[in-house]
């Protein structure tokens, strides 16, 4: 991609505000879109849904499939600059764009994102550089390339070589029988199972890489997971182990260098404990936008990850993020809104908000809602960054809101 900037505050070539576009409209849309405002640009998101969080928020909303021809022509008519919020987007969809504006990701960036076959080849080629490498795994297509999976490959985990996330498009399996009854469940699409692993802990990284080839990397962020779906993250010194904290940084500037990437990209690792009982990283999965793992950014560093996103995309420089307060964040699910809770002592029928006036009287908390309309369960709804001057304060502040919203206990 040829390096161009886009000024906030500034005009087009034909006299128009500088204007960013975002393909998709949910949360991850709606806080570049707020980004991206707080900096001087005018926005415009393209998303069908006629509530998406983002489109309420930006000063063009554009109501097509992400596909549509006419939608993408106004798209691209209206913006100077393009990115995604989410991987699933059509990438012919991001090839059109690009043909005519700067688009970042591009297009192949996004499409290896996309497919976890595509996805494993590219982590293998860049473990010759960064020495760290994805689960053994085997891709399934046919039904010899089932038969030929190696025993050691199980008992695995089969997934679904597209369009899986949180959890879903997977499937624990154990045996040989169990293998191809989970393939012959998923209408035998093209998956990759990969070799369970002695899970000690998960782990991310996001970095920002400039057109020019400019890297910068905000600090590891330790994750913790229930139902396969994010639930918090711990970023402080001493959440995980340095020297596997600068090999998953390294391994995430590595991976995004191979791609020539540009824009935000999240790589996440598991810790793992290896033959010899030390504990090793292997490389899982890339998002290529901001990722939940990394909304402590937002209070806790000196440049969100989502300014870190408007500033890849307009070629503005890309400083050291700087993390100046110990963070954890908590992921709001729809499920608070009908659980019992400090206030509320038995299940609701009906979607009732959270002790919001009680969270926010601790010190350091700081709460962020998608503009949703409706909870259900499951649903993202928000989250909750937490700050403080210490570890040991955050960690004692973020006790009282799991408490509070009746949330399992931060793990000792």
């Amino acid at each position: 991609m040829s390096l161009k900037t886009f000024l906030p505050g500034g005009t087009s070539p034909a006299g128009q505000p500088v204007t960013l576009g975002v393909m998709g409209g949910g949360q991850l849309g709606r806080m570049f879109v707020q980004a991206a405002q707080a900096m001087g640009y005018t926005t415009a998101v393209l998303d069908p849904d006629p509530a998406s969080p983002a489109g309420l928020i930006s000063h063009h909303h554009i109501k097509t499939p992400y596909a549509d021809e006419a939608g993408l022509a106004q798209l691209a008519q209206r913006c100077d600059a393009i990115t995604t919020e989410f991987e699933n987007v059509p990438a012919p969809a991001l090839q059109t764009l690009a043909a005519q504006r700067t688009v970042a990701p591009s297009a192949a960036c996004v499409a290896v994102a996309q497919d976890r076959v595509k996805e494993k080849a590219h982590f293998v080629d860049c473990a010759a550089l960064s020495g760290v490498s994805p689960a053994p795994h085997a891709v399934i297509t046919t039904d010899a390339s089932l038969a030929a999976v190696p025993a050691d490959l199980l008992p695995g985990i089969l997934k679904t070589a597209r369009m899986g996330y949180d959890g879903k498009g997977q499937a624990r399996v154990n045996t040989r029988e169990e293998l191809a009854a989970a393939w012959d469940a998923m209408d035998k699409v093209p998956c990759v199972l990969e070799k369970m692993l002695k899970l000690r802990a998960e782990c991310s990284v996001i970095v920002a890489r400039g057109a020019d080839g400019a890297t910068v990397s905000f600090p590891v962020q330790k994750n913790t997971h229930h139902d396969g779906i994010l639930a918090l993250t711990e970023v402080f010194e001493g959440a995980l182990d340095p020297a596997l904290a600068q090999r998953a940084q390294a391994s995430t500037v590595a991976i995004a260098n191979h791609l020539h990437y540009v824009g935000v990209l999240c790589v996440e690792y598991f810790v793992v404990e290896n033959a010899q009982g030390a504990l090793d990283l292997v490389v899982n999965e890339m998002a290529p936008r901001p990722h939940n793992s990394g909304h402590y950014t937002q209070n806790a560093c000196d440049i969100s990850q989502f300014e870190a996103q408007v500033r890849a995309l307009a070629g503005l420089p890309l400083p050291t993020p700087r993390q100046h307060s110990p963070a954890i964040m908590v992921n709001l699910l729809g499920d608070l809104w009908f659980k019992p809770n400090a206030v509320r002592t038995q299940r609701s029928e009906r979607p009732t908000s959270p002790p919001w006036a009680q969270v926010l009287a601790l010190p350091g908390t700081n709460l962020h809602l998608y503009g949703k309309l409706s909870a259900r369960p499951g649903r993202k709804m928000g989250h909750l960054n937490i700050t403080a001057p210490s570890v040991a304060q955050v960690r004692e502040t973020t006790a009282n809101v799991l408490t509070l919203l009746g949330l399992p206990a931060l793990e000792a």
